[in-house]
């Protein structure tokens, strides 16, 4: 699982490129993380300060060194300015699988960005890392979270009632779960068109 890797690979998409997360990436992580709208459904509450993106930052770094989190900064390719996130989060190489998250800054909402990142994430932890499942979780109000999962395949799973207590909310979550083999069965292991870089 990338074992002499001191950073992620890049990803490439058409429009975007899932890359290693810099220390010039603070304010575009703040920007994300920092917003109560983007955090509305997430499992912690917004940042405060760039402080506590650095430190997010340096736990992503920590993890990644431990091999247990792989989380991209999401970039435009044109200006490959950072505007969220995508991450393979809890792998757990003995059962060969993972948990997926995502997340993107409101300016960017609407675009198919998520939609756009997601299946490159899939492809590299099906095809580069040998995974046999993926995981994701999201509350049941975010449908646009959930339109993005089910065209990468995913498929409701469960639901788990009040599983998060973010901001004074109880919220219940959407079990979502993708086999490699069925994302195989259905094509959608074909790569997705990237320019040549």
């Amino acid at each position: 699982m990338l074992p002499d890797a001191i950073t992620l690979p890049t990803l490439e998409c058409e429009r975007l490129r899932l890359r290693w997360l810099t220390p010039d990436d603070l304010p575009a992580l703040f920007a994300v993380f920092g917003d109560p709208e983007v955090c509305r459904y997430w499992s912690r509450p917004a940042m405060l300060d760039v402080a506590e993106a650095a430190g997010l930052r340096d736990q992503i770094v920590s993890l990644f060194t431990q091999r247990s989190l792989f989380q991209w900064g999401i970039a435009l390719r044109e200006s490959d300015e950072v505007i969220g996130t995508c991450t393979l989060a809890g792998l757990d190489e003995p059962h060969h699988r993972a948990s997926v998250g995502y997340a993107l800054a409101r300016a960017h909402w609407g675009r198919g960005y998520a939609g756009e990142a997601l299946p490159r994430l899939v492809r590299f932890a099906f095809d580069e890392l040998n995974l046999r499942r993926l995981e994701a979780d999201v509350d049941p109000r975010n449908l646009a979270s959930i339109r993005a999962l089910e065209r990468a395949g995913f498929m409701r799973e469960g639901y788990q009632r009040e599983r998060y207590h973010v901001n004074g909310e109880i919220q219940d979550t959407v079990l979502f779960g993708l086999l490699r083999r069925e994302w195989r069965e259905v094509g959608l292991d074909r790569p997705v068109s990237a320019p040549d870089t």
